[in-house]
């Protein structure tokens, strides 16, 4: 088994899920190996970590990053789904599920939701593993050559903030917990959403020196100095969300951080580039969950092709399985792109849909069973439709023969998002030109075919929307419009460069339109929607926690 690991060093390296394998390989063959009784633990003082036995130790703690997100019910869906840019309508074969995906559409969750469950399990989930190494490291429980433990223990306290930074944004006012060792009962009280934000900014700020700064296959899927950058720029674009005072210019000094790296990041030529199968080299990648089918094999680890795909396209793509056929793009969204934009052709799966041999599919289920599979820009709501409705999600390349788990890696953070988080606060510091050449540096590599659409001005992200926003649904149509959205058309940029990416929720609510505005079946339901709650179950447990407002 170590000599199959060796032979594949870059992806024990590469892959997190690999790095575990390795590292209860190194655990279990350690013990053995070892002339004791002590069957269930490593001797301290027999043991001494070697550069790969650390990297598996950090990778530890890294794969909840991955069940957070992409899990089933988990942050993925609930940042996409309960905006303005994807839903999972009824299908003719299901998708109704006790009515989880509408609740989320309308945004009528409940303490008991999945999303509510799962984002909150999973992520302080991460959180233990964080602290647990970080004790592990401390204590010498796994002896770490001084040498490298400064810097492993930066990472896991970055890696750790990164989980926090979840938990800021999504429930708000939460426990921070930051010890492993705590006495049996323990429990959390609860810290402010102020003193959340505060934690993670000082857990960063003090730790990101003592990182790596190289960009390399070693850093890779890891907080490197580059990483934490992005991670502290992100949660100061959301600052004036979190704390109720913006720090637009805290961002700016972290995003030309990365821009003036001088390491190598910058923009794809083209931006599918980013998103294919084998995108581990991409140079947009700055902090991304590394995948691969073979060694993460959890059944939801990476479906989204399952979920969005109806069964016949199968033989589109030769899949191992047949799909599922479910979540799909708002039309009213659709309609804000220009279609000479190469990422409404190309991240977006649409039209007469054709087995891999060239025959044209046929619909199997519903209303149009026997006829042409070709999928549409309509839909009837998200109490129904029918298989041909809505484009469906194809950002991420689906590799022929896929199994149910895509193996492209997912980036967090990529330097587009670093351009256009500059952007952004330029824009809102009354800097409005200087915002506009960015976003059309972000906009060129996406009108190769009409570059002077590319060219947008200050005047333009100063604008409303170019969303059609209202209720428009089999049942009730209205109109409301974008025009009134205070930097409007930036946000439909950031929908243009990151849909399907599971940001959509935290970018709407920064614009104030979060609980504001209709699309399809979705009416307002109160501003307090802007938090998730605390799962009922965790309130029940600890007395400590108080629920968020509203629920």
């Amino acid at each position: 088994m170590i000599k199959e690991m060796d032979m594949k060093n870059f992806k024990n390296i590469r892959k997190i899920g690999i790095s575990v394998v390795v590292f209860l390989t190194i655990m279990v063959s350690s013990c053995t190996e070892l002339k004791d009784e002590s069957y269930n633990t490593i001797i301290g003082s027999q043991f001494t970590a070697t550069d790969s036995d650390l990297a598996a130790l950090a990778g530890s703690a890294y794969v909840n990053w991955r069940i957070v997100l992409n899990d089933w019910n988990g942050l993925y869906r609930a940042n996409e789904v309960s905006g303005d840019e994807m839903l999972t309508p009824a299908r003719p074969n299901g998708w109704v599920d006790g009515g989880v995906y509408r609740r989320i559409h309308e945004h009528k969750w409940t303490t008991d939701d999945d999303i509510v469950v799962n984002t909150w399990s999973r992520t302080y989930a991460g959180i233990t593993n964080c602290n647990r190494v970080i004790f592990q490291v401390e204590s010498n429980a796994i002896p770490v050559p001084e040498a490298d433990k400064a810097a492993l223990i930066a990472e896991m306290k970055i890696l750790r903030a990164s989980y926090y930074w979840v938990l800021c944004d999504f429930f708000g006012n939460v426990p921070i917990v930051d010890k492993f060792d705590v006495p049996e009962g323990f429990l959390p009280k609860q810290n402010t959403r102020k003193e959340v934000y505060d934690f993670i900014v000082k857990e960063v700020t003090e730790n990101i020196s003592k990182v790596s700064a190289e960009k390399n296959q070693k850093t890779y899927g890891k907080f490197n100095q580059w990483a934490a950058h992005a991670l502290l720029a992100k949660v100061y674009l959301n600052a004036g969300v979190y704390t109720g005072t913006p720090a637009w210019d805290k961002c700016i000094t972290e995003c030309d951080a990365i821009i003036n790296s001088g390491v190598g990041y910058g923009l794809e030529s083209n931006q599918k580039d980013v998103f294919v199968t084998n995108n581990e080299n991409s140079k947009e990648i700055i902090f991304a969950l590394p995948f691969d089918s073979k060694y993460v094999t959890n059944w939801n680890a990476f479906d989204i092709h399952m979920q969005t795909l109806q069964p016949e396209n199968q033989a589109t793509y030769n899949l191992e399985s047949s799909p599922w056929g479910g979540v799909c793009a708002v039309p009213q969204y659709i309609n804000t792109f220009d279609t000479d934009d190469s990422r409404y052709k190309d991240n977006y799966i649409k039209g007469l849909q054709y087995k891999a041999n060239g025959d044209v599919i046929l619909a199997t289920l519903g209303e149009y069973k026997g006829k042409p599979l070709a999928y549409i820009n309509e839909l009837p709501g998200v109490d129904f439709s029918e298989e041909v409705h809505g484009f469906r999600l194809g950002k991420f390349e689906i590799a022929m023969g896929a199994t149910n788990r895509l193996s492209n890696d997912f980036p967090i953070f990529r330097y587009a998002d670093v351009l256009l988080m500059k952007a952004e606060c330029l824009l809102r510091q009354g800097k409005a030109d200087e915002a506009a050449v960015i976003v059309t540096q972000v906009r060129a590599r996406n009108f190769k075919s009409a570059p002077e659409k590319a060219t947008v001005t200050g005047a333009q992200l100063m604008g409303g929307s170019t969303y059609d926003y209202g209720l428009r649904n089999h049942i009730t149509s209205t109109t409301e419009g974008g025009a009134d959205i205070q930097y409007g058309r930036f946000l439909d940029e950031l929908g243009y460069e990151f849909c399907q990416e599971g940001r959509r929720r935290t970018d709407m609510i920064r614009f104030g339109m979060f609980t504001k505005k209709s699309w399809l079946s979705h009416s307002p339901n109160g501003d307090y929607r802007v938090l998730f709650p605390i799962p009922l179950g965790e309130i029940q447990k600890n007395a400590n926690l108080k629920q968020n407002t509203g629920y």
